[in-house]
């Protein structure tokens, strides 16, 4: 019995060696890993980051555009009348000029109605002029004479009505262009649905554009611009002369028309252009790059750096250009701002410069 208890004493007292190693080693190891990931952590909370030294610089505010080239002006060219083709006096791609005579239907009919009717004229002509002389002695009544000259007025009117339907069988230039192809023959039966061919007037040209409604008040009749044209390697300059009465409610975007002379003809409508227009230039702007705003609530705010650490400041911008965005308010020249790592910036945190530029 007595030898059963020595040994039982001797199992406790072994187990609670072996439980005690145990605490006293994982203590020892947790401590000696803690101590490490402080250290690590300690130096994590140092952000590498970039800076931007504040100096004044000429800052230009440019409106960049999409647009399309148009011609001045653009007609489908068809007759007002009904008849057989009997004449076309133009070459495809041929420079015509207002009032030229480019086709012509069937007239004969037309003519021989206006012959009859001006073989009438000396007729009736005569005949009023007898009865003028015989109401002067009263030989004839008042309305005898009358009658002969609305005769002689209806013979007339009929004539104009037959001059002006021959005119009809001709189809004449509108205005200065150049024709296009041709779409019908002589002997072809002319329609008022059938276009004989298209009229581009190219000189000047048009060019469409829209611009951001905040600009809407900035761009007037007289604005200049500079465009491009692809394939071409020359920059060219035209005018604003109109713009639309209203911003696109579902766009925000106002429509903007510009003129170039295109004297030479070089330009041709339907082309797509690349279009600059100059706002203002700041000769003596704060500016700094997009990326280092921070919007919060509504607030644009930017991280200076000041005794190693980051501080959050406000700031009022004023125009942006394609990479910079100028600062009104809140920055001084010799600041110190941080260009990356905005999104990990917060107030004080401890950070490194590696470039200033």
């Amino acid at each position: 019995m007595k030898k059963k208890w020595i040994i039982t004493a001797a199992v406790i007292a072994g187990f609670c060696l072996i439980v005690g190693g145990y605490k006293y080693y994982s203590n020892n190891s947790s401590a000696e890993a803690k101590a490490p990931t402080a250290k690590a952590a300690g130096k994590s909370n140092i952000l590498n980051v970039n800076g931007l030294a504040i100096k004044t610089q000429k800052l230009t505010d440019e409106l960049s555009m999409v647009g399309n080239l148009l011609p001045d002006e653009e007609v489908d060219l068809t007759f007002e009348t009904s008849g057989k083709i009997v004449e076309i006096n133009f070459q495809e791609g041929a420079a015509v000029r207002k009032g030229d005579l480019l086709a012509k239907v069937n007239d004969k009919p037309l003519v021989a109605q206006l012959s009859r009717y001006e073989a009438q004229l000396k007729l009736a002509n005569d005949r009023v002029f007898r009865q003028s002389a015989l109401l002067e002695k009263d030989a004839v009544s008042q309305e005898a004479f009358e009658q002969a000259r609305t005769e002689l007025a209806m013979l007339n009117a009929d004539i104009d009505i037959v001059k002006q339907n021959i005119a009809l069988t001709e189809l004449r230039a509108p205005f200065d262009g150049v024709i296009g192809l041709r779409n019908v023959s002589e002997g072809a039966f002319a329609t008022s649905n059938v276009v004989v061919a298209k009229l581009t007037k190219i000189s000047p040209l048009k060019i469409d554009m829209f611009i951001p409604e905040r600009y809407a008040d900035q761009i007037k009749k007289g604005t200049p611009l500079s465009f491009t044209v692809e394939g071409i390697n020359e920059t060219f300059n035209a005018t604003v002369y109109a713009k639309e009465s209203e911003v696109d409610a579902a766009t925000r975007m106002m429509a903007v028309r510009a003129t170039y002379p295109n004297r030479n003809g070089r330009l041709m409508p339907g082309r797509f252009v690349s279009a600059k227009i100059q706002m203002q230039d700041i000769p003596n702007a704060i500016a700094i790059p997009t990326e280092a705003i921070v919007p919060e609530m509504g607030v644009d705010k930017v991280y200076k750096y000041v005794g190693g650490k980051a501080k959050a400041v406000s700031v009022k911008t004023g125009i942006r250009t394609d990479a910079q965005i100028q600062i009104i308010e809140g920055l001084q020249v010799g600041d110190t701002i941080i260009t990356s790592g905005t999104l990990q910036l917060r107030e004080d945190l401890p950070v490194k410069l590696d470039v200033v530029q």
